[in-house]
């Protein structure tokens, strides 16, 4: 196995989820945007490593072009890395994509991020003219090129899905030489295999069952790069969570949004209604739903990252409708609480014990 990186960073996710007002009102898009920079704003201020909004095409979610959302939070952070989680590179031009990214990482001294995937929602396959049969070359294609620009040198590509490159410069180039690319993988496979051969960070995102279940393919990742002679590179996971000051008030915060935006998914791919016990079940110690006091919550992160050995959490805390001022209290308890009594106890399991 390829050699351990050793810090660990801490992020937050969100996909700008359409929310509701202490009264139970649905707050318009506009707004939401406006809160999801004030949240990314508040993450920098509290200790948070990174800060990742995802793209969809649909009412239920407020954010489509999240690289133009960062760039407003950069204005007002200092520290705190800003990336897609995920840009659908499927049905986006990697040309662009990158052009993007690279402005994003001007704006911000060298804190963007992008992370590339096939899209778990298709609406921006019609919308933007691509073909759904043709999900699996779009991707493939397209990645290969994107790796392709990474390397900030003149591309000649040629391939079925967007007109040849010869010899092709693209402009803005990063001030670093390289932009930071991960690769968001739900379980596949042949997805990990795919992130390895291209010398992409493996973006996990677990949303149920328990975590551990996912060591084979950390495994498989990390043969993958040796195989190919690559050096070791960062392993993350991706899970939905709330944070509260009790277990109790935590979750039952969160049951009735959560419940909202995945019966709504579940209609659309033929998921049952989620009944409380089965919430109850992801919200325990063996599920992946990160949900309770700062206490729970960190011993639950930190059994993640000892046991799948990764280099990134990241805490996906926008759930449905939940308002944004229970949002803004579980981002403030994370970086304050959360996240430093996460490193304390990953410090303690690396002590040796006392003869």
């Amino acid at each position: 196995m390829s050699e351990q990186i050793e810090s660990v960073e801490f992020g937050l996710d969100t996909f700008g989820d359409v929310t509701q007002d202490l009264d139970g009102r649905a707050v318009p898009a506009h707004q939401v945007i406006r809160d999801v920079v004030a949240q990314g704003v508040l993450a920098d201020q509290v200790g948070v490593d990174a800060f990742g909004i995802g793209e969809h095409h649909r009412d239920d979610y407020a954010v489509s072009a999240p690289e133009v959302v960062l760039a407003a939070i950069a204005g007002q952070t200092e520290r705190i890395r800003l990336g897609s989680a995920v840009t659908v590179l499927s049905s986006d031009d990697p040309v662009r994509v990158f052009e993007r990214f690279a402005t994003l990482d001007a704006v911000s001294k060298g804190r963007a991020e992008v992370q590339l995937g096939r899209g778990s929602f298709t609406e921006s396959f019609p919308l933007f003219g691509f073909d759904l049969e043709q999900y699996g070359v779009l991707f493939e294609e397209k990645l290969d090129l994107f790796v392709q620009l990474l390397d900030e040198r003149p591309v000649t590509w040629s391939g079925l899905t967007r007109a040849s490159l010869t010899d092709q410069s693209v402009f803005p180039t990063t001030e670093s030489g390289r932009l930071d690319a991960w690769v968001g993988v739900g379980g596949s496979p042949e997805s990990v295999v795919r992130a390895a051969k291209h010398g992409l960070g493996l973006m996990l995102a677990i949303i149920g069952g328990d975590p551990t279940r996912f060591r084979p393919l950390v495994d498989l990742y990390h043969r993958a790069l040796d195989t190919r002679g690559l050096p070791s590179l960062p392993i993350a996971v991706h899970s939905p969570g709330y944070i509260a000051a009790t277990d109790e008030q935590a979750r039952d915060e969160l049951f009735g949004p959560f419940k909202v935006n995945r019966d709504r998914i579940g209609a659309e791919r033929g998921w049952p209604p989620v009944g409380r016990a089965e919430f109850d079940r992801e919200a325990g110690p063996s599920g992946s739903l990160y949900v309770g006091s700062p206490d729970t919550v960190a011993r639950k992160i930190a059994r993640t990252v000892s046991t799948l050995g990764i280099q990134r959490f990241d805490l996906k805390y926008s759930n449905g409708p939940l308002p944004h001022g229970l949002s803004m209290k579980a981002i403030e308890l994370y970086g304050t609480k959360v996240i430093p009594q996460v490193r304390d106890l990953l410090a303690e399991a690396r002590v040796p014990a006392a003869v």
